[in-house]
């Protein structure tokens, strides 16, 4: 809320001085001065008019700048917390997938198991004799 507090107060205050060097002009143009007297101060109202907006102009720069800066540092959070988010996502992955070989292993030994303990209930009533 500050930003756009200090960003209208710059503009504001541009309009200002667009207004009081307008009023200016104008009230030199309207008074009853000398040719050379009305030229000299349109000279130095434009001089002044010139020094505010190169003032306005180092302030939209140095905003500008700043603003600049703050772009730049929230996208660099904005990549850490990716890579973060990234890593930590690849982390499980593998911790899943590592699970999910116990699980296949765990379960081909159980296959493994049940298919011998078939083969030996077959020999052992295969071997019987009959009676």
């Amino acid at each position: 809320m500050s930003d756009n507090d200090n960003e209208s107060g710059i503009s504001g205050l541009g309009w200002f001085l667009a207004g009081l060097g307008i009023g200016a002009l104008a009230g030199v143009l309207y008074a009853p001065k000398a040719g050379k007297e009305t030229r000299e101060e349109l000279v130095a109202s434009a001089l002044d008019a010139k020094d505010r907006a190169a003032v306005l102009a180092q302030q939209a720069q140095e905003k500008a700048a700043e603003l600049a800066a703050q772009g730049k540092q929230q996208v660099s959070e904005y990549v850490d917390r990716g890579k973060e988010y990234y890593d930590r996502g690849r982390t499980q992955w593998a911790q899943y997938v590592e699970k999910g070989k116990g699980l296949v292993q765990e379960q081909q030994n159980k296959v493994a198991a049940a298919i011998d303990a078939g083969k030996d209930a077959y020999a052992s009533t295969t071997s019987e004799p009959n009676s």
